[in-house]
């Protein structure tokens, strides 16, 4: 009985091992390994030939000549893709967040996270093709939804989504500024151009298409007023729009430097947890490499904070207090 009980937590050992493993292997940690890497590259490899692909499928006589090409390629992807998608919902448990630990109801959350959909719509059109009938050009647009599984490999796209929820409110709050204008713009447009313009005015929401291609000034041209207060109405509206216009790219732009910062901050902490008498022990350095891929820093960055936290002095020659690099003052209760 002690050796079939042995045995079996063996078993469970091993498994637990290669799921750990898969976790890694999948991009989970370790992105330092070669392996990872190369199967980092091969994913990313195939999804963007995918999407070029797909692109080429919707010329006529492409498909027409190379159809049983790209129908073999989608299905050998589609496999591919398939594979990752499971072994991903198997390795969930192994993440570091305590939410998926649970064998089941943690494996149920991940699938509702971003990415796991975004993994989920990759593979999605193939198989509604199989059950269901889907106009055919459909599927290939659908298909170009691919290219959203690069951001799982892009730290670009990585920061780019810590910065829109850091601002969530603020871009909420000028959206809702923004919907309140057009809509005011948009009935007094209909208002004042329905009369002298009863087919290109000819409702509200017809209105509020002039007002955002004026407001985002493209100006299509296609609706034009032509009454002299509506002309005065469409200058304020074009005048306004660049203002609306200007305020989102400056919250992002705001976003993105405080971003930085605090990745750079963060980057710093890890370092001086890790640092002793001024040097880093070489089993610290794998460490930090792993928290550099995680926040998006590059090599250059990284090397310079390092070389600059090395030669840093650690405490104050007056007082011994400890420095606080980061911010330039010292430790409570410490003074230069």
């Amino acid at each position: 009985m002690i050796t079939t009980a042995k045995s079996h937590t063996g078993r469970h050992s091993a498994y637990r091992h290669l799921r750990r493993r898969t976790y890694h292997m999948l991009g989970g940690e370790g992105h330092d390994e070669t392996v990872v890497k190369i199967l980092d590259y091969a994913l990313v490899t195939l999804i963007c030939i995918n999407c070029v692909f797909s692109i080429l499928e919707s010329v006529e006589h492409l498909s027409i000549m190379h159809g049983h090409i790209f129908r073999a390629f989608d299905k050998f992807s589609v496999i591919v893709f398939s594979i990752e998608y499971l072994l991903r919902v198997w390795t969930a448990v192994e993440m570091d967040d305590t939410r998926f630990h649970h064998p089941l109801m943690g494996r149920l959350r991940y699938l509702f996270t971003p990415m796991a959909i975004v993994d989920l719509i990759a593979i999605a059109p193939f198989y509604l093709g199989i059950f269901f009938e889907v106009d055919l050009r459909a599927m290939r647009v659908l298909r170009l939804l691919r290219v959203f599984k690069l951001t799982r490999y892009s730290q670009a796209m990585t920061i780019m989504i810590a910065v829109l929820r850091q601002e969530a409110r603020a871009i909420g709050a000028l959206l809702f500024v923004f919907v309140v204008i057009l809509t005011f713009v948009s009935s007094l447009m209909y208002l004042l151009e329905h009369l002298a313009q009863p087919r290109v005015f000819a409702d509200i929401p017809s209105a509020m298409w002039w007002a955002v291609v004026t407001m985002t000034t493209l100006g299509y041209g296609d609706m034009v007023p032509v009454t002299p207060l509506g002309r005065v109405i469409g200058a304020c509206t074009a005048v306004i729009g660049v203002g609306m216009i200007a305020l989102p790219a400056g919250v992002l732009a705001s976003g993105f430097s405080e971003q930085v910062r605090i990745r750079r901050e963060a980057y710093l902490e890890s370092v001086e947890k890790v640092m002793s008498g001024g040097q880093i022990p070489r089993r610290a350095r794998r460490r930090l490499e792993e928290t550099r891929q995680r926040l998006g820093l590059s090599h250059d960055e990284a090397s310079y904070m390092l070389e600059k936290a090395v030669r840093a002095p650690t405490h104050c020659p007056h007082c011994g207090g400890r420095l606080d690099h980061r911010h330039g003052e010292d430790e409570p209760g410490g003074g230069i």
